[in-house]
C-alpha cells in the first residue's frame, strides 16, 4: 500500500467476532473484508477451551481470517497456539504486544501486533521490525488501563491527548518501516456519524484499515476507505499532469511530488 508501505491484502474493514460463537463466523465474513476470530477479550476465560474447539471444528476461509490470541505472557497463549496448529489459519493478532521477540517467537505465523499498552506503544519502534510482521494496530482502552486511567475520550468524543499520542506513535513507526497500520475500534455502535468521521480521519492519516466491533460498522468503514468519484477524477488528472512536469498548476493549486504521491495513494485505494 503506497510508495513506502507494504501492500495490505486483507481489506479495509476488520470485524471482531467471538471465537466461541461459530454461528456468527459466516455472518461476520459476509459483513466485513476480514474477520478477527477472537480468543481474548471477547471470550470469557472459562469459555476459551470451548472457543478453541469451535475454531477447529468450524473452519472458514483462512485467507480472510485473523485469529486474535492471548498475550504471550499467559498460559492461554500456549493453548491458543496449540489449537491453531490444528487449523488452516496462518495470521494471528497478538494481544498486548510489548516486545519484538514476542512477535518473532510466533513464527511461522504472520502477526498483526496489537500495541495497546504503555509498554507496547513505546516498544512499537522495535516491534515493527519483526521479520514475520503482517501489520500493527493500536488500541485505546487497554492503553488507558495500563496507564491507570479511566477513559480514553473527552466528553465531546475526542481522544485524550495521550491516546492521540499513542495512535500517532504507532502509525509513524509503522510507516517508517513500511508496515501497514490499522486503526482501533469505535465503541459507540449507534454513533454512525462519529464512526464515519473517525474512519475518514484514519484514511487521511495513512491507516490501511480500521477494526470494527459490530457488523453494521463494516460498511461505514469500507465507504470511508473507498475514494469518491471526485477524488479519483482529481487523482487521475494529477498523475497525468505529473507525466509532463514535476511542478504544475491544477485548478489554481500547485501540484508537486508530495501531492502526486497522495494522488497515487487514492488510485491504489480505488483499485483495491
Amino acid at each position: 500500500m503506497g510508495d513506502s508501505v507494504t501492500d495490505w491484502a486483507l481489506g479495509s474493514s476488520l470485524l471482531f467476532c467471538p471465537a466461541d460463537r461459530p454461528d456468527r463466523y459466516e455472518k461476520a465474513l459476509a459483513a466485513a473484508d476480514t474477520v478477527i476470530l477472537d480468543l481474548e477479550d471477547a471470550v470469557a476465560p472459562a469459555r476459551r477451551p470451548e472457543a478453541r474447539v469451535a475454531l477447529v471444528e468450524h473452519p472458514v476461509d483462512p485467507a480472510r481470517v485473523i485469529v486474535r490470541v492471548n498475550p504471550r505472557s499467559t498460559a492461554d497463549y500456549d493453548e491458543d497456539i496449540r489449537c491453531l496448529a490444528r487449523t488452516g489459519y496462518r495470521t494471528i493478532m497478538l494481544a498486548k504486544t510489548e516486545d519484538v521477540r514476542e512477535v518473532e517467537e510466533a513464527d511461522p505465523y504472520q502477526v498483526v501486533a496489537l500495541c495497546e499498552t504503555a509498554r507496547g506503544v513505546l516498544a512499537s519502534a522495535e516491534v515493527v521490525r519483526a521479520r514475520n510482521l503482517a501489520g500493527v494496530m493500536w488500541g485505546a482502552e487497554d492503553l488507558m488501563a495500563s496507564l491507570g486511567g479511566s477513559s480514553s475520550r473527552l466528553p465531546d468524543g475526542r481522544y485524550r491527548d495521550v491516546a492521540r499520542h499513542a495512535k500517532s506513535t504507532v502509525l509513524l513507526h509503522a510507516a517508517a518501516s513500511g508496515v501497514p497500520a490499522i486503526d482501533t475500534v469505535f465503541l459507540d455502535v449507534a454513533d454512525v456519524a462519529g464512526l464515519a468521521a473517525e474512519a475518514d480521519e484514519a484514511v487521511a492519516s495513512g491507516f490501511v484499515a480500521k477494526a470494527c466491533i459490530h457488523p453494521s460498522q463494516a460498511a461505514v468503514v469500507r465507504r470511508a476507505f473507498q475514494p469518491s468519484d471526485e477524488d479519483v477524477a482529481w487523482a487521475r488528472r494529477v498523475v497525468k499532469g505529473s507525466e509532463g512536469s514535476a511542478v504544475f498548476l491544477l485548478d489554481s493549486q500547485m501540484i508537486d511530488a508530495p501531492l502526486v504521491a497522495q494522488a497515487r495513494q487514492i488510485l491504489r485505494r480505488a483499485d483495491a
